[in-house]
């Protein structure tokens, strides 16, 4: 396991091994006798993107319980729970609740067997935790559990937001439109954790940079001249010109974009004709384009107008008639950690939970999040961080052999509970006491 140097902090609030020994026993506690079943019902009972209503009904439940005054319907199913406990600044933890369309074939006792109406399609589905999110909601009634068994010694407002519909990008959105921010106040610092089957369970992964990569959808609509499939002549094919256009493409990431700047563009869709021998007058192409600044943003965008239309003027596809492309208005931007906040908590984590159990593992791969519409307009400093959840016996078999470990989205997919939900607890509550600690 990798670990990175520890940076410097000057934190005002210092955990010492005592409180560290006692947030440890406490919390472990707390899963043994109430967030283990917790953690099962919630697997067992997952709901889809905005349609997440028992799962909300229950989270209510259970932060009312924990002393937090609670407000409903929030951008939808969303909620936020408020406590106030004194002066101090104003503290946000998120956690996403919504499953996925996926039929679970974890072998797990508590795998989930729910179907439910798609409201996206209208079709009955199988709906399945195939991302971790009852991890999150499970560490978020065990963080507001510690919190308000520990008032005497922190002060501020803690704000702990159950986000829905992460999974569609809608759901940060709409409890922004709601007026979160109007309603409850703009946070002084805002958090969050995934975890991850990609990392050791228990291990807190903390980036610097960016965690998450931003996200665009981008339809390019190829118009060419149709005709009989025995004379291609008398045509401009659409299917060459996008697979021209396909090919073409991914020298923006291989010979464009400066080697140390990720990025992704992703053709995941491409539709024309309809007969063997008949040469279509319109291909549809769709893509996803992953990055992690404005700069990388912009430069495969224009790079990918450039290609689609320059490579239909090579054609001889008429000028009234070049490829048009559209960008999606549901961009979603990088999820951009503070770094001075970044090291400041690596540090009290490396402290209270031990040096071996910290660091910063890079991602592979560059899924997108909504959550920085939450800290972006106006910026409120953040941290998104990451937590295990995957035995590391698990990737040992996996290596010698055995079989893989399923990543996320997977019906295959499974988070080993204790480590993960008791390290999300962990990590949170000191997370919290480094902001809001006496």
């Amino acid at each position: 396991m990798k670990k990175t140097l520890l940076a410097a902090t000057t934190a005002a609030f210092m955990i010492s091994p005592v409180y560290a020994d006692d947030l440890s026993t406490s919390v472990q506690a707390d899963y043994d006798s109430y967030l283990q079943p917790l953690f099962e019902h919630f697997h067992a009972n997952p709901e889809l993107s905005t349609v997440e209503t028992m799962t909300a009904a229950r989270m209510a439940d259970e932060l009312r319980s924990a002393g937090f005054e609670v407000t409903e319907s929030i951008g939808g199913t969303g909620l936020v729970a408020i406590m106030e406990n004194g002066e101090g600044p104003l503290v946000m933890m998120r956690a996403d609740m919504d499953g996925l369309p996926v039929q679970e074939a974890s072998g797990l006792e508590y795998a989930s067997t729910m179907q439910q109406t798609s409201p996206i399609t209208g079709e009955t589905v199988y709906t399945m935790h195939a991302c971790g999110h009852d991890v999150h909601i499970t560490a978020l009634v065990g963080t507001a559990r510690q919190m308000s068994n520990r008032r005497d010694e922190w002060s501020g407002t803690l704000m702990l937001v159950v986000q829905p519909a992460e999974e569609t990008g809608a759901g940060a959105k709409a409890m922004r439109a709601d007026g979160i921010w109007e309603r409850f106040g703009v946070p002084d610092y805002a958090l969050a954790f995934h975890v991850s089957s990609n990392n050791e369970a228990g291990f807190i992964n903390v980036s610097k940079g960016s965690p998450y990569a931003g996200a665009d959808s981008v339809d390019i609509i190829i118009h060419g001249i149709g005709g009989h499939g025995a004379s291609p002549h008398q045509t401009r094919d659409p299917i060459v010109l996008g697979a021209q256009i396909v090919l073409a493409l991914q020298t923006l990431v291989s010979r464009e974009l400066p080697p140390r700047d990720p990025g992704v563009v992703t053709v995941g869709s491409f539709h024309s004709g309809t007969k063997h021998n008949i040469i279509s007058d319109r291909a549809h192409l769709q893509l996803t384009v992953r990055n992690t600044s404005p700069e990388t943003r912009a430069l495969l965008l224009s790079g990918i107008e450039r290609i689609a239309i320059n490579t239909a003027r090579a054609a001889g596809i008429p000028e009234d008639k070049l490829p048009e492309i559209t960008i999606s208005e549901d961009y979603v931007p990088p999820t951009t950690n503070d770094a001075a906040l970044a090291s400041r908590l690596e540090g009290v984590w490396a402290e209270a939970l031990g040096e071996d159990r910290v660091g910063y593992e890079p991602t592979k791969g560059m899924g997108a999040e909504d959550y920085p519409f939450f800290i972006v307009d106006p910026t409120i400093p953040s941290v998104y961080w990451g937590v295990g959840g995957t035995p590391t016996a698990d990737f040992i078999a996996a290596a010698n052999g055995g079989p893989a470990v399923a990543g996320h989205h997977s019906p295959f997919f499974k988070i080993s509970p204790e480590p993960a939900v008791t390290a999300g607890v962990e990590s949170t509550v000191v997370a919290l006491m480094e902001l809001m600690g006496n």
